[in-house]
């Protein structure tokens, strides 16, 4: 796949869709084979690389939002900034843009408490983009969401996805966010089938 391209991945429950994607996110390491990412295999790199390189190149968007309860909308979306030690300032001003574009200018200062299911999903969108990844992974982004919100957080994410030309793979049990691919891969028992 190249930037710009997307594709979902669906099957039953149980069938290693959330497995597939923590394997190419790096997250988890494949039982056998080989991940090549970019022309390399990042399993070859040693642990502080490792985190490195998935923070650079992979933006992740859960089911949970994952957002830290401590700390305020603006603070949650450059976590990945901060996660490395990094100076925020010149990435405030893209994390603002980002919460902008996902229509949250107005609570940069609010706790995810505070929030909407819908809202802290879009502070988790903003999140994953922080650093413009190569891959926007996302396991199951619309499943905790009401039928209006999910639809909202889907139309965000493409419209993000197109902006960015990043490489987008959902995991998902919603037919409805699934028939928006053209690249629907179906996995059972681990395995990809065709259909």
């Amino acid at each position: 796949m190249k930037g710009g391209d997307s594709a979902v991945v669906v099957g039953p429950s149980g069938s290693g869709k959330s497995t597939f994607l923590h394997i190419i996110g790096t997250l988890d390491q494949p039982d056998a084979g080989s991940v090549a990412i970019n022309g390399k295999n990042p399993f070859e790199l040693a642990e502080p690389e490792l985190a490195k390189f998935r923070n650079d190149v992979t933006g992740f968007i859960f089911q949970d939002h994952h957002l830290l309860p401590q700390y305020n909308v603006l603070e949650n979306v450059l976590i990945p900034i901060l996660a490395f030690h990094r100076d925020a300032a010149p990435f405030e001003q893209r994390a603002r843009h980002l919460l902008e574009r996902v229509g949250l200018s107005h609570r940069l200062s609010h706790k995810p408490a505070a929030l909407s299911g819908g809202e802290r999903q879009r502070v988790a969108i903003a999140r994953a983009l922080i650093n413009k990844p190569h891959l926007l992974l996302c396991d199951e982004p619309t499943g905790n969401l009401d039928h209006a919100s999910a639809a909202e957080v889907a139309a965000l994410l493409f419209e993000l996805h197109r902006d960015e030309q990043n490489i987008l793979v959902v995991v998902t049990h919603s037919l409805e966010l699934a028939d928006h691919f053209a690249q629907k891969l179906t996995l059972s028992d681990g395995v990809f089938v065709t259909k």
